[in-house]
């Protein structure tokens, strides 16, 4: 061979055309690309948006001149490739700043054509303020936006998608993600995004996920984002991230094989159907080595690596690719998640059977400072086969994901991941890794010594079993479980029936592995929640952070603040509850107004400590965050103020139980609610039983239920607009009479009240008892709707200074 052309000059051109050079230093190699550059960090985009990476041309890893200088290879770029012509071993090029065309020959020929965004077809999406972001140019563009505007909407929550909008937040901009499906990045489950939307929503980014854009339009010379929520946001601009498609429309009029979706498919050897002619990169089909099944996945790795074996194989070479396994992470704030192999929504559409486990271990060793908790999924088969992994967590998780993505290509198996000697030293690892935990969890699943169960398959009568702390319970608990700490138990197992399934749970698993053991070998059957309520948490969260200001922000600064504190805690590396356990100790110590400074690096502590302090009348005077260590400060209350301080101080809260779900009742609460809003009151509405019909949002629809929760769904009102008067109802004729009236009276309608309490600052809570009896889901109350027990309300009437039953 005297001569090879390539085709796209980025990621799998750049490193066949590079390997090309090393092996053969006599071969003329072509590359023709239509941008303007070659060889740059398209995955670095987004960061120089926020300014994380400063340098614009630190992006550009290779200049066409340079790339000639330093391997003797013709760089065209600005040139675009229009048509291969295998008859004759050509290709037809333009020259895109002259308008020039030519052709030039080839003996082979490696096509890495790369992928375009996905434009949906929205209504408006061709306004010269929605743009994407794939090259330089787009990123140019959108920097140059940053500068002038403040609001932005990204449509999309797959990688890039969350990486823009992470790094505008970044940048100031007050910025809204969109997401069609139930929750952002496909590769991973439901339940393993949920500590990356909480990162997401405490970084400023609003988050809507089962929303779809119905177009952009101009109002006034404002855009604005119509999403099918009805929400409609104004904008400085707006930033696609729907995907994208493989670039094949070279292999038109040729005989190589384009699949269905557009991917062009190759062999091992990344060849073509037509002969001498490789392709590689986004643009090709890869096989799933864990299915089997064909497959596109569009990963920077993958490419460089086809490209290697593109260019060794059109040199006469005999490299195989093995296939994809699409190994992949990202980086949301201070919180990372990855994962390799396939995911179970995968495992189930193609009827793959599976096992799986969850594990919540620190990223090194609990003692040392500065370990930060995980979240690690496994998926495996019965017979050890390792088939997927996911993790997040603030650190060591590229790691895991690493090593476990080398054990499922080297096709190792649950008892190799037992076996592994992995580096450890207490900063960087434990005696027992991460991987290794996960190992021993799954050879003891597949050895019968432990059954899991999931917080999504708790089998119906079960006898929920509590094994923490009783000071670890004011962090949450599991609907209808029994307390009796894992110490305990063997002195109160009577307390326990024989005649139903016990389900055990603790903080992360491993004390209800423990109790596990205990009762099965006492006769019992017994299952342990994997992961524990750590785990039951994520399910119980999925879609449940949307708005930035909504949750506690990551910086609160008091100047009462400034003074010494009495006493300073460690609580780096303790994984959850064991910051709170922690605090709760040294609180005992401490006389009332003294004060104790905490760090922790543990996700869950911004949200458990304000929790904390409200329940037990400590004051939180200052937190902040700094690179996944959080820095708290408590005053010690007195030893009634959590009584004392709002009824000493009459007139400043109220709490109103609504039960009933009568349309002229529910006006008579959210009036009254409104009303000691307006005085400064702090005001909750908490709603049970028939008055959860009040919060139910029109056309929100729950996942599925069994028969009696869809008899109860049907005849519930479906939301506040289709309530009926207690008195004078007249078959429906009352309600419109009212309303009527109420319209010419210019009188506000339940809705808009609603809104207007919402907008005062009233904090609107749904009973979790009565959704669980009555079937109602999360998903279908309004947004803003906090979910509480009976314990948590008590807590608020007992702070009231009156608690009114409508």
């Amino acid at each position: 061979m005297k001569k090879l052309v390539i085709v796209g000059g980025v990621a799998g051109g750049a490193s066949a055309a590079a390997r090309a050079r090393r092996l053969d230093e006599n071969l003329e190699i072509v590359v023709f690309e239509r941008g303007d550059y070659i060889s740059y960090a398209n995955c670095g985009l987004p960061y120089h948006l926020s300014g994380t990476i400063p340098s614009r041309d630190s992006l550009l890893l290779m200049t066409p001149e340079l790339f000639f200088e330093r391997f003797n290879v013709k760089i065209h770029t600005g040139h675009l490739v229009t048509a291969v012509n295998p008859g004759d071993h050509t290709v037809s090029v333009k020259n895109l700043k002259t308008e020039k065309e030519f052709t030039e020959s080839y003996d082979k020929l490696i096509l890495s054509p790369g992928s375009s965004p996905l434009m949906p077809p929205i209504p408006g999406a061709d306004d010269r303020d929605v743009s994407v972001l794939w090259t330089i140019p787009d990123m140019d563009i959108i920097k140059g936006r940053i500068e002038k505007g403040r609001r932005a909407v990204v449509v999309g929550g797959g990688f890039i998608g969350v990486e823009v909008a992470e790094n505008l937040a970044e940048a100031g901009v007050h910025t809204t993600l969109v997401e069609m499906q139930k929750t952002i990045l496909p590769p991973l489950d439901d339940e393993m995004t949920v500590p990356l939307e909480r990162e997401l929503v405490q970084g400023g980014v609003n988050l809507r996920t089962s929303c779809r854009v119905n177009g952009f339009r101009r109002e006034k010379g404002v855009l604005y984002v119509d999403l099918d929520n009805g929400e409609s946001i104004p904008v400085d601009f707006a930033v696609m991230s729907a995907g994208v498609r493989p670039n094949s429309e070279l292999a038109k009029n040729t005989a190589i094989e384009v699949n269905p979706r557009g991917a062009i498919v190759v062999n091992e050897k990344m060849e073509t159907a037509e002969k001498d002619i490789y392709a590689v990169g986004d643009a090709v089909q890869v096989t799933d080595p864990v299915t089997g099944n064909a497959t596109s996945i569009p990963l920077a790795g993958p490419a460089n690596r086809q490209g290697r074996i593109a260019a060794e194989n059109a040199l006469g070479g005999n490299c195989v690719y093995n296939g994809t396994y699409g190994t992949s992470i990202v980086k949301v704030f201070n919180t990372s998640a990855g994962s390799t192999g396939v995911n179970e929504a995968t495992l189930k559409k193609n009827g793959i059977p599976y096992r799986k486990l969850y594990i919540h271990p620190v990223s090194h060793a609990s003692y040392y400072p500065g370990g930060a908790k995980m979240a690690i999924k496994l998926l495996f088969t019965e017979e050890g086969r390792i088939l997927g992994m996911q993790a997040t967590g603030a650190d060591g998780v590229d790691k895991r994901v690493d090593v476990v993505a080398t054990a499922i290509r080297n096709n190792m198996t649950i008892h190799d991941l037992e076996e592994l000697e992995l580096s450890y030293a207490p900063p960087f690892g434990s005696a027992k890794d991460a991987v290794n935990f996960a190992g021993f969890v799954a050879a003891n699943m597949n050895a019968g010594l432990t059954e899991q169960v999931y917080p999504d398959s708790i089998p119906e009568n079960s006898f929920i079993l509590d094994v923490r702390e009783e000071e670890e319970t004011i962090l949450g608990t599991i609907p209808e479980s029994t307390l009796i700490p894992l110490g305990e138990l063997r002195n109160r197992i009577d307390e326990i029936p024989k005649d139903r399934h016990i389900v055990i749970y603790c903080a992360v698993g491993i004390r209800g592995y423990a109790a596990e053991r205990i009762l099965k070998q006492k006769g019992y059957k017994v299952s342990n929640l994997s992961g524990g309520f750590a785990t039951w948490k994520m399910f119980n969260e999925i879609g449940a952070y949307k708005n930035a200001e909504d949750v506690p922000k990551k910086k609160l600064n008091n100047p009462a603040a400034a003074c010494e504190p009495c006493k300073c805690i460690d609580a780096n590396g303790l994984q959850c509850p064991g910051p709170i356990v922690t605090v709760t100790k040294a609180m005992k110590d401490l006389q009332p107004s003294q004060e104790v400074e905490i760090t922790a690096t543990d996700r869950g502590f911004a949200t458990d400590l304000p929790a904390w302090c409200r329940s037990t009348g400590n004051e939180l005077l200052s937190m902040e965050e700094n690179n996944g260590v959080y820095l708290a400060r408590v005053r010690k209350g007195c030893s009634n103020e959590k009584s004392s301080n709002r009824r000493n101080a009459p007139g400043k809260s109220a709490a109103i139980v609504m039960f009933s779900n009568d349309m002229d009742k529910a006006m008579a609460a959210m009036i009254i609610a409104t009303g000691y809003a307006s005085l400064g009151h702090e005001v909750t509405v908490f709603s049970t039983f028939w008055g959860l019909s009040v919060f139910r949002q029109a056309g929100k629809k729950a996942g599925s239920r069994d028969f009696i929760s869809k008899m109860f769904g049907m005849m519930l009102p479906g939301s506040a607009r289709k309530l009926a008067l207690s008195k004078m109802n007249m078959m429906g004729a009352g309600p419109l009479m009212m309303k009527h009236v109420m319209k010419q009276k210019n009188v506000d309608s339940l809705p808009d009240l609603i809104k207007q309490a919402k907008e005062m600052g009233v904090r609107f809570v749904a009973c979790e008892m009565s959704m669980n009896i009555m079937g109602l889901k999360r998903e279908e109350l309004m947004d803003g709707i906090d979910i509480a027990g009976v314990a948590e309300f008590a807590t608020i009437s007992e702070r009231s200074d009156a608690t009114l039953f409508i």
